[in-house]
């Protein structure tokens, strides 16, 4: 989720990398850089931090004249937010920015005779571009050569002293634009940065990639040489951000499926998980595992939790961190210490971490930002690679920590033989099905949008569930509350008999989670009990369920995980819609914050 800029021009190349990656900057700020060529003179500068930082240090650089540069601000998947791990990475005589993962970094490293001063993969990119340049003697030929030996996902923009007047781009998995105004050639990550700047655009496609010089792209799909397709660019600045959607945090929510991939490459195989972040014998001697978290995070670990104990059989404990602190908690050297924490420094998250770690515990971190507080403190760290998240009622951060949770369940069960081969490869073919789950159904939004309208009013929402359900019942009452302003609460199903049904009447909307594929006739029959009560039910499920007032259809999956993630992208959607009706700010619900980072 970082962003790159790049140009190819007379006019103010240093401004414009810098304004460009000021529109970039809510893709990444832990560190940032550019490079400016300009026939045999190089103008490089790096920082850590925001943006700021970078201008700072690079404000006595001068640039007249044709040049070329590229430019890139730093979300961190590999290696610390440092001056050596800023893009842009370079070589001998050629420089690199780059978006995504290279999954196959290690292997083609121990290929190179070279030296590594970054602990990026992005590094190799330009040491491979480099050592192909020697052999094939041809830039482009060489460039060609260094993206087919690339296994992952990139967007690439490289210069070189080989051919001081030219970009060399590359497009896989991770967006990439290239845009013109007459002669000048502009790339970025988004539209963001080309608005006022270029007059046309060419969105790229996967496998997509050429070269640029002034005034000229040649343009290439695969080994193909095809015409690039230039369209006008129109929008404003502030929808281009968004990609066109209406809010941060629909974008967030259309944006699961390619997050989740990221979250999950490099990590899975054809043979089962691998994390390069932990190793077994750091887990040898653990019999029990604790979760700690707030918010959406504890939710994410409640769900981890029946997915821990259901595959790898170890037993598993769920804590709320601004309770488990003031407790007194009994703590074995035995137990793992799992937290987890979007920003890395949710406070109560961090006291805990503090108590675990003082107590003797092996501690395990599940975030998403790179050298926060939280991933410091931790023995080990998994990041959860979702990229910036700038809605505050948090989405992508949570599917993406349930499916590190996911994949470290198969990883201990793998460990433990916990699972015959048939179950565990049935857990990886659903792993790997996960993204098609996360993708958002037009026709599904739609019908949600129309839905919405019939949920404005009334006492309360009931959202039940039951097994790994219950967790998702919890966030997506948590999902309404937190930006609709109405009250709703998460149940498990089998609860409502216990005291809650006494709330039912038609005035209470029960949003029931009813998987085919996970105790649905357990649940069929707790529904049934409201519907007996008058209470108004919207079921969301595969089956139709001839109760329901309204019926919120989801694919037929045969895993219960892949039912779970498209009812978590219905929940999600509904409550936005329902937000969007009563006319709240969406993204800044009244009263929260990003990221808690007091008691």
């Amino acid at each position: 989720m970082c962003g790159i800029v790049g140009y190819v021009g007379s006019n103010d190349i240093k401004n414009f990398l810098l304004e460009g990656l000021k529109e970039l900057e809510y893709r990444g700020y832990d560190s940032a850089g550019m490079a400016i060529l300009q026939d045999d003179s190089l103008k490089i500068c790096k920082a850590v931090g925001k943006l700021e930082n970078l201008q700072k240090k690079c404000q006595d650089i001068k640039v007249d004249g044709f040049g070329v540069g590229i430019a890139h601000t730093r979300w961190a998947t590999h290696g610390k937010p440092t001056e050596l791990n800023a893009h842009p990475h370079f070589g001998e005589f050629s420089y690199v920015v780059h978006n995504g993962i290279i999954e196959n970094y290690k292997e083609l490293k121990e290929s190179l005779d070279a030296k590594f001063v970054s602990q990026t993969d992005t590094e190799v990119i330009v040491h491979l571009f480099e050592k192909n340049i020697e052999e094939l003697k041809d830039p482009l030929k060489a460039f060609k050569a260094t993206i087919d030996a690339l296994k992952g996902a990139y967007a690439i923009l490289l210069i070189t002293k080989a051919a001081p007047d030219k970009i060399f781009f590359a497009k896989e998995g991770s967006p990439l634009i290239v845009g013109r105004n007459g002669d000048e050639i502009y790339f970025a990550s988004s539209d963001a940065p080309l608005i006022g700047y270029a007059k046309e655009v060419h969105y790229l496609e996967d496998g997509e990639w050429g070269v640029v010089q002034r005034g000229e792209v040649q343009l290439f799909s695969h080994d193909q040489k095809i015409e690039p397709e230039f369209k006008p660019l129109t929008i404003n600045k502030e929808l281009a951000q968004k990609g066109g959607y209406r809010f941060f945090m629909e974008k967030e929510i259309y944006e699961q499926s390619d997050v989740i991939t990221e979250t999950m490459m490099g990590r899975i195989t054809e043979n089962g998980v691998d994390f390069e972040e932990i190793d077994e014998e750091y887990l040898k001697g653990i019999t029990s595992i604790k979760i700690c978290a707030c918010g959406t995070s504890y939710h994410a670990g409640l769900s981890g939790a029946y997915l821990i104990e259901k595959l790898a059989r170890v037993p598993v404990t769920c804590e709320i961190a601004s309770e488990f602190r003031y407790k007194d908690p009994v703590l074995h050297k035995d137990t793992l210490f799992i937290v987890i924490s979007q920003s890395g420094e949710t406070a109560d998250t961090l006291e805990a971490l503090k108590m675990a770690k003082n107590a003797g515990l092996k501690t395990l971190a599940i975030c998403n930002v790179d050298n926060s507080s939280i991933v410091r403190l931790a023995d080990r760290t998994i990041l959860t690679r979702a990229g910036i998240e700038k809605g505050v009622a948090s989405t992508k951060a949570f599917t993406t920590q349930v499916m590190v949770l996911w994949m470290f369940a198969l990883y201990l069960a793998q460990s433990a033989k916990t699972l015959d081969e048939s179950q565990h490869k049935k857990e990886l073919e659903a792993i790997m099905h996960t993204p098609h789950a996360l993708k958002v159904d037009e026709n599904m939004h739609e019908r949600l949008k129309r839905l919405s309208k019939r949920y404005l009013h009334g006492h309360g929402f009931f959202f039940i569930g039951r097994d790994i359900f219950f967790p998702l019942a919890l966030e997506g009452a948590l999902k309404l509350k937190e930006i609709s302003y109405l009250h709703a609460e998460g149940y498990p199903a089998g609860e409502m008999k216990h005291g809650p049904i006494a709330l039912a009447d038609p005035e209470l909307f029960t949003i029931a989670l009813m998987p085919k594929n996970l105790l649905y006739d357990k649940i069929k029959s707790n529904v049934e009990e409201l519907s007996a009560r008058d209470s108004t039910i919207c079921a969301i499920s595969s089956l139709e369920f001839d109760l329901a007032d309204d019926f919120v259809r989801i694919h037929e999956w045969d895993h219960f995980m892949l039912e779970y993630y498209e009812m978590a992208v219905v929940l999600q959607l509904l409550a936005m819609e329902i937000a969007i009706r009563l006319g709240n700010d969406v993204d800044m619900p009244r009263n929260l914050a990003k990221s808690v980072t007091v008691e």
